[in-house]
């Protein structure tokens, strides 16, 4: 694959995405389960983004978080408003995230911060930035000058058994670590670990439109992406450990000591 001519395609959808969310409202809101919804800026800028994206690379699906896609092979895979909570709340904090799928590894990926004026874009080899200029993660060792994301807690069904782990790893975190933080974005925090503001991030969960993008920029800044069992992190994984190297033994034995 040409990732980098791919990468110049990711970069060239994400501005059209960004163009549409500088030129709509919010608009009424469509709720897809328990305090779990999309604007109509989520869809118009899933559509606009994928018509872009199969004009340009027709060979290559596409999988929305709002109207679905391919869901194997080589797939574009997009949220086209990550923290839509914060986007309709005025928070600054949410990204348009495209990252591309091949061959079960996520290879390359833009995400956009509109309201920050911000964009990261990575490839395979090629290295990750944001707005141009080279970045690295954070080269931490010591847990008690450690910065730690953690992702959402869940809503909807079932969600106090399943935030049961995330609230006892947050237990497990506090008196060990500097800080932590919960922003509600997964493709900021993961940006932001590939940029060196997070020392860690540690998410419960791993929908491909939130993170494949993140995952391929991180890797590319020199930061460890694994699963929460410590394997090689997948577009299948539980979920995502985005780590200094330095902290991921230490940070790794509480998880597996929570989970």
């Amino acid at each position: 694959m040409d990732l980098a001519k791919l990468l110049k395609v990711a970069g060239a959808a994400v501005e059209r995405g960004r163009a549409v969310t500088q030129s709509r409202a919010v608009g009424e809101l469509t709720f897809k389960g328990d305090r779990d919804m999309a604007s109509e800026v989520d869809f118009a800028v899933e559509r606009e983004v994928r018509a872009f994206l199969e004009r340009e690379t027709p060979e290559i699906g596409v999988l929305g978080e709002e109207e679905g896609g391919a869901t194997d092979g080589t797939r574009w895979v997009l949220d086209p408003v990550d923290g839509t909570v914060n986007f309709i709340h005025g928070v600054p904090l949410w990204a348009i995230s495209l990252g591309l799928i091949h061959e079960g590894r996520a290879v390359a990926g833009v995400i956009d911060h509109p309201a920050l004026g911000t964009t990261y874009a990575a490839a395979e080899g090629l290295g990750a930035t944001c707005n141009g200029k080279a970045i690295r993660g954070s080269r931490c060792t010591d847990l008690a000058d450690a910065l730690v994301a953690v992702g959402d807690y869940a809503v909807g069904p079932n969600a106090a058994a399943v935030n049961a782990d995330r609230a006892a790893l947050t237990q497990r975190l506090v008196p060990r670590v500097q800080r932590l933080r919960m922003i509600g974005t997964a493709a900021t925090a993961l940006t932001w670990t590939a940029n060196g503001y997070f020392d860690a991030l540690i998410m419960f969960s791993n929908k491909p439109w939130d993170t494949m993008a993140g995952v391929a920029i991180c890797r590319e800044a020199g930061v460890t992406v694994l699963d929460l069992d410590g394997t090689d992190h997948a577009p299948e994984s539980v979920g995502v450990f985005a780590v200094a190297d330095g902290l991921a033994a230490p940070l790794l034995d509480l998880i597996n000591a929570t989970t």
